[in-house]
């Protein structure tokens, strides 16, 4: 596949996420597929994930623990047999309620017409903020006094 049919696959795969149709994105992927998120002690849903299973079982359970309020791929860049895609995302955690949001960077490399590889960058720290019961105050270290 030439770089614009690369890019027109990860639209395709943006596009069945956004309407809700995991068997779409899973098609999209290899078999093989080596799947990595930033890993984030606590968070079962993050780091690194091989194979289709392993890929819808992290959709299922990031499905379950977040809302996603926003999810905005803007840019599409593609050399050889990668596409980079920057973008924002904004998510409510069901838990806690807390909301947080980022810009991101997904990196996906293709071959034979799917992805083998997605590697996603974002900030870390604003997901485990929103993740924890009792968020660190800001500058202090300590945790926020318990509500009344």
């Amino acid at each position: 596949m030439n770089e614009q049919q690369n890019v027109e696959l990860v639209r395709q795969a943006y596009a069945a996420f956004a309407n809700k149709d995991l068997e779409h994105v899973l098609m999209c992927v290899a078999p093989q597929v080596e799947w990595e998120i930033p890993a984030v002690p606590k968070l079962c849903f993050t780091g690194k994930r091989h194979g289709r299973e392993q890929v819808a079982e992290y959709f299922r359970m990031n499905g379950e623990l977040q809302d996603v309020r926003e999810f905005s791929p803007k840019e599409f860049i593609a050399q050889g047999d990668k596409v980079v895609v920057l973008g924002h995302g904004a998510w409510t955690v069901r838990e806690t309620g807390r909301d947080f949001e980022s810009d991101w960077v997904h990196v996906f490399t293709l071959a034979g017409g799917q992805i083998t590889a997605f590697r996603e960058f974002l900030d870390v720290h604003v997901a485990v903020d929103a993740f924890q019961r009792f968020p660190l105050t800001e500058g202090t270290g300590a945790a926020p006094p318990a509500p009344h």
